[in-house]
């Protein structure tokens, strides 16, 4: 039986996104994405935030391209893709890196006051699918 590899994030962007152009016309963005959750601890009864932080590739141009003209630092995003770890050697030592790379993504950010938000990607979940889920009163960013 095969495994599956599947994730899925909403969480805003860290910072601008890196966008890498190649001589032979293609382009990948990486991006970091903070998700957070709330709870309330127990002994203490005060409130608590915890945050991750996920590097984000974006392999496919078209995407690169959306993500380039109009996704940036704070942006929230819906993304799906599927983790990749990969390794390199670097002064006689492996390095190691865990990706998520992106099949799909929705712009969860208004543009202009739009209200709505842009696809990115092929057969990407639908903004008010995954809008609720979102906390549109906070302005407390993480970073």
């Amino acid at each position: 039986m095969a495994g599956v590899n599947k994730v899925i994030l909403i969480g805003r962007l860290g910072k601008e996104p890196e966008i890498k152009n190649f001589d032979n016309g293609g382009m990948i963005a990486n991006f970091t994405m903070a998700t957070s959750e709330t709870y309330k601890d127990r002994t203490t009864g005060e409130k608590k935030e915890i945050t991750d932080w996920h590097n984000v590739v974006a392999r496919i141009p078209q995407q690169a391209d959306i993500i380039q003209k109009y996704v940036h630092k704070g942006d929230m995003l819906y993304v799906e893709g599927k983790l990749r770890t990969r390794s390199w050697e670097k002064d006689g030592k492996t390095n190691y890196i865990t990706e998520v790379l992106v099949d799909n993504f929705t712009m969860l950010t208004p543009k202009g006051g739009s209200g709505g938000g842009q696809t990115g990607g092929y057969g990407a979940a639908p903004t008010n699918q995954a809008a609720p889920m979102m906390d549109a009163g906070s302005d407390d960013l993480p970073f």
